[in-house]
């Protein structure tokens, strides 16, 4: 594994909550897991979380922290599964709003997929970035200030966003080469 590829030792939070999609979770966090990153999955609640499976419940997933029990300086990147429910849920809870934008503030790298971005809108750090959506969501995200574009993955700075589960190769690629680029270059404690 080259060093573009290598997150060993590293820590990435999953934020969702209810009605995630679920490939927009497995995929991206086995590709961050076998770059040998240590994923948690992170929501408002403990317990587990119910996803969904592109038009129907899915799987039930363990949590790993609730969002009261963690924060953000415990982690090195922060990925956000889309799905309609789970973002809309997340954007109305202000802990998991300031979660994300903790990410932005500390300068850390975010991957969003879908309708994750709902989540950043809220959060009030995508004016400004070149992203892409799920293409239902373009208009908020113009409206937020960013920059959107239609392609199946866009990295701008320490941002990576694409649009839906067809894009997950090029997504789960960029993901884990910016957060081994970002992770790598922290000065050794």
């Amino acid at each position: 594994m080259d060093n573009q590829q290598n997150l060993s030792g590293k820590k990435v939070a999953v934020l969702l909550t209810e009605g995630f999609e679920q490939v927009e979770m497995t995929e991206p966090r086995k590709a961050l897991q076998e770059a040998g990153a240590t994923v948690h999955i992170i929501a408002p609640k403990s317990g587990d979380v119910k996803a969904w499976d592109m038009d129907d419940w899915g799987e039930t997933f363990d949590v790993d922290l609730a969002l009261d029990a963690t924060n953000s300086d415990q982690y090195d990147a922060l990925l956000l599964p889309g799905g309609v429910m789970n973002p809309d849920h997340l954007r109305m809870d202000p802990k998991a709003v300031q979660f994300a934008k903790s990410f932005f503030d500390a300068n850390k790298p975010v991957a969003a997929i879908c309708h994750a971005a709902m989540t950043l809108i809220e959060a009030d750090v995508v004016n400004g970035k070149t992203m892409t959506s799920y293409p239902s969501i373009k208009t908020d995200l113009k409206n937020a200030g960013a920059n959107w574009i239609d392609q199946e993955v866009v990295v701008d700075g320490n941002l990576v966003s694409s649009r839906k589960p067809d894009d997950i190769p090029a997504f789960n690629r960029e993901m884990v080469k910016l957060f081994a680029r970002n992770v790598t270059a922290k000065p050794v404690a």
